[in-house]
């Protein structure tokens, strides 16, 4: 896992100072080495940051083929690549290193962008073809890895992280619209909240030449579209083949040349991982754990008991009030995006106690919730959408019954107003219950009029859809898998996996792996039928019947609980409720220019008098506002 930087002049030259300077703000995402290559021309020029992983020795990069007409910076892991190293050698080709980020080098040079279908894992990476005048850019299937690009005076910059964009004299300033999506829950996944600053979307391609810029995607969820007639086998064969399939991802990712860890819940997900995992290594895994000082916060208990049924190592993160006080601008700022709740500090913690534990790599469950309708919003959607024939009465109670299981998940439940949401019905004939949401948590009246005026008339859930292959993709679905499929064009890359993954983990130079992405793993779970996705009120139904004989009996019948740190107003006197309130009161807050300042006071001002249940709510609208000020203020955003 490393960072990586490329500088294109699309009609000149580019500076070598630039590089540089990219290169050295991402060095926490490689501290083992940095290197730099420019073109003799300074047309081109790839800068990479190494956390040595896989061939320790001869893996740096940039990479270049056997006559330097190709070259790659890479970062991620690609999984099998022994085996496509032995084909490659069967092909005639000469292998200058033993690293797995080879590979993709000279797979592009037998089957030119066709090449990605070859590589299994999650990555992102920059070729240069000198022959063709080409860059050559590349995002995973999910996203996992991130990459960035913007055209700032007739320079391309590619790069892992926007900080590198900025440090290689790119200016900063806020993109409105961007916020104004984000604020409502449906960043489309090639935008970012910097102005003129992009991704290169999940599942995409990015073919750069002197005649400008081009996307294409390469693959897709493909849901399966309503049949009348399904073939179908048992559901114990469903289960078994997910078994196998799991088990092989999970299996690939543990190999390394470094110690390999897991992060470890209460929940079914990374539970079911260790289980897995455990039986492939000869030593206890080590496993990683948070703990919270509110009982309905804290899984502690339960994952030692997991982890004693694994056989791991398992160390417990304490996470105090004043941890999070002292971590939260740092771990925003890594992320780059605006965050709902302080879980996100909590894991930057986590995996900074796991870097110092002597670990450049975890096993992470993120992505089972996004492909097996893992959150209480999906479960809303089948008992409303995925459950013909049942009786009205019968759908409103165990609607009920599912809003008592889920205390803790804030803005889930109650009125919303369905005027917002006119045009996702008008083009998917129903609403997500994700969207209803998103729609809740933004009813509060904190914003500047200067933002009010200029997006009173934007609806920001068509301004999403018109970014969705709605009728390639969503059309004649299950309803189930259309909201899977749209939450995965916008929280799964922007939020679980780069603020709640690649974002605070590589803070510390630590490589998450996620097995539940393997697309392998994906393409077998968007195929199942949905009742084996959500059972009931069960969610994740296959996935606990498939990793069963590894968990333990309480994660087997345990409910999914969400990852959410305690709100600060809880805790009035502790020092992250004082941080936030001295941020929000502050100067630097009024100068952000979506919030109104006064508003924002007297929200303040409320706290001491709402209920539990109403500060739980209100808290993701103070984490957006507090981590808007500490983006601005670090980055010094216009």
């Amino acid at each position: 896992m490393c960072g990586i930087v490329a500088l294109f002049g699309l009609q000149g030259i580019i500076a070598e100072s630039q590089l540089r300077q990219a290169v050295l703000s991402l060095k926490h995402r490689g501290p083992d080495q940095q290197n730099i290559w420019i073109a003799d021309n300074f047309r081109i020029g790839l800068g990479h940051t190494r956390l040595s992983i896989i061939d320790l020795n001869s893996g740096s990069q940039p990479i270049a083929n056997h006559d330097g007409s190709l070259r790659i910076i890479a970062n991620g892991e690609f999984y099998d690549f022994e085996r496509i190293q032995q084909q490659l050698k069967q092909w005639g080709y000469s292998l200058q290193t033993k690293s797995d980020s080879e590979i993709a080098l000279h797979l592009y040079d037998r089957f030119g962008t066709q090449c990605l279908s070859h590589l299994r894992g999650e990555f992102a990476f920059v070729l240069w073809d000198e022959s063709n005048q080409v860059v050559f850019a590349a995002r995973d299937r999910f996203g996992i890895k991130p990459l960035y690009y913007t055209i700032y005076q007739e320079t391309l910059y590619l790069a892992s992280e926007i900080k590198a964009i900025l440090a290689a004299e790119v200016p900063a300033a806020w993109d409105w619209e961007s916020f104004h999506l984000l604020d409502s829950g449906v960043l489309p996944p090639h935008n970012t909240l910097f102005s003129n600053i992009y991704q290169v979307p999940p599942g995409h391609f990015m073919m750069a030449s002197e005649s400008g810029i081009q996307l294409h995607r390469y693959w897709d969820f493909d849901y399966p579209q309503i049949e009348t007639k399904k073939i179908q086998i048992s559901a114990q064969e469903y289960v078994e083949e997910l078994r196998d399939i799991l088990d092989e991802a999970i299996r690939l990712r543990l190999r390394a040349d470094v110690p390999v860890g897991c992060y470890l819940s209460g929940g079914l997900d990374s539970s079911a991982i260790l289980g897995i995992a455990s039986r492939y290594t000869t030593q206890s895994i080590k496993a990683f754990t948070l703990s919270f000082d509110r009982t309905e916060y804290n899984e502690q208990a339960i994952a030692a008991e997991t982890a004693q049924r694994a056989g791991a190592n398992l160390q417990v993160v304490p996470i105090t009030q004043s941890d999070l006080a002292e971590n939260f601008a740092d771990a925003v700022c890594q992320c780059e995006m605006l965050c709902y709740n302080a879980h996100t500090t909590a894991k930057y913690i986590l995996s900074r106690a796991a870097r110092n534990a002597g670990y450049k790599v975890v096993l992470t469950g993120e992505g089972a919730d996004e492909i097996l309708g893992g959150y209480i919003h999906f479960c809303v959607d089948m008992l409303r959408h995925g459950t013909q024939g049942l009786e009205e009465s019968t759908r409103q109670e165990l609607l009920e019954v599912l809003k008592q299981k889920n205390k803790i998940s804030p803005g889930q439940f109650g009125e919303v107003e369905t005027q917002a949401l006119d045009g996702v019905f008008n083009s998917l004939g129903f609403i997500p219950a994700w969207m209803e949401r998103r729609v809740r948590l933004k009813s509060v009246p904190v914003y500047s009029s200067a933002f009010r005026e200029r997006f009173k008339q934007r609806d920001a859930y068509r301004l999403f859809l018109n970014h969705i292959d709605v009728v390639g993709q969503i059309h004649q679905r299950e309803p189930v898998n259309q909201s899977l499929y749209l939450w995965s064009k916008t929280h799964l890359p922007n939020y679980i996996l780069r603020v709640l993954g690649d974002g605070v983990e590589m803070a510390h130079s630590l490589e998450g792996r996620l097995p539940f992405l393997d697309h392998r793993v994906v393409e077998f779970i968007g195929r199942l039928p949905i009742t084996l996705k959500i059972h009931g009120l069960t969610e994740k139904y296959i996935l606990r019947e498939a990793t069963r004989p590894f968990i333990t009996e309480t994660i087997y019948s345990r409910q999914k609980h969400p990852f959410l740190v305690p709100p600060s107003s809880f805790q009035p006197q502790q020092p992250l409720h004082q941080f936030m309130q001295d941020t929000l009161r502050s100067s630097a807050m009024a100068t952000v220019p979506f919030y109104n300042h006064k508003e924002v006071l007297q929200l303040l001002d409320q706290l001491p008098e709402m209920s539990e249940s109403q500060q739980a709510a209100i808290d993701v609208t103070l984490m957006k506002m507090l981590s808007a000020c500490c983006l601005q203020e670090r980055f010094g955003l216009t």
